[in-house]
């Protein structure tokens, strides 16, 4: 079987071990819209106030939302000898490493930034700002997987890995988060949003480049 064969089973063998979990896929669903959904409801209803607060608030949303799922990428596979058995396998560890944080990415990521639009409606935000909200999330959301990878490899099978996780990613989630929803709020002022836009373009295509390989190292660091 070709490679490309086997990397493709892999991916929709998580597809499907992620869809069988569906509790783990509706608790980062539901954890989106209840924590946007309370600001309304905390700060009131000014039309101003929910403008200029909105773009933040999902973007924060999305970022705790994917947060929740990162301990699980490669968790199961660690505790029932898969990643052994990968390893041992001819498929480069990059490559697969790529797959998995995309599957990640189709269960985790891409329900928020279908959901996003809808959730910007209650901040009255308008039809041009809501387009570059859904196109910052769509840059944003893999780099969110990619970079939360990074901290799943480091911290697999240590007691209380979620905490540890949240400690190294977060500091890293923040030009995510500044570029993501300051290219919202530029547009809302009338600014170019491509600036934005264009260094999350960079971010992600440098994620793509370097995190799997930093990753696959610490998963080899993981298991020896």
């Amino acid at each position: 079987m070709k490679i490309l064969d086997l990397l493709q089973a892999l991916f929709w063998r998580d597809i499907q071990l992620a869809l069988r979990r569906q509790s783990d896929v509706v608790a980062v669903v539901f954890f989106f819209i209840v924590t946007v959904s309370l600001f309304p409801l905390a700060i009131g209803s000014s039309p101003t106030l929910m403008r200029a607060i909105g773009p933040g608030v999902l973007w924060v949303g999305a970022l705790l939302s994917t947060m929740l799922s990162l301990t699980r990428v490669f968790a199961s596979d660690f505790a029932d000898g898969t990643l052994e058995q990968i390893l041992l396998s001819p498929l480069p560890l990059s490559l697969v490493v790529g797959v998995k944080i995309l599957a990640h990415w189709i269960v985790s990521g891409l329900p928020l930034i279908i959901l996003a639009p809808l959730l910007a409606l209650q901040f009255d935000i308008q039809a041009k700002e809501i387009s570059i909200l859904t196109i910052s999330l769509l840059l944003g959301t893999p780099l969110l997987s990619l970079i939360g990878g990074i901290g799943a490899a480091l911290t697999l099978g240590i007691r209380g890995s979620g905490v540890l996780v949240a400690v190294l990613v977060l500091p890293l989630y923040i030009p995510v988060l500044i570029f993501g929803a300051g290219a919202v709020t530029a547009s809302m002022n009338g600014m170019d949003p491509k600036g934005a836009l264009s260094l999350l373009g960079a971010l992600l295509v440098l994620a793509v480049a370097f995190a799997p390989i930093a990753i696959a190292t610490s998963l080899r660091m993981a298991l020896d």
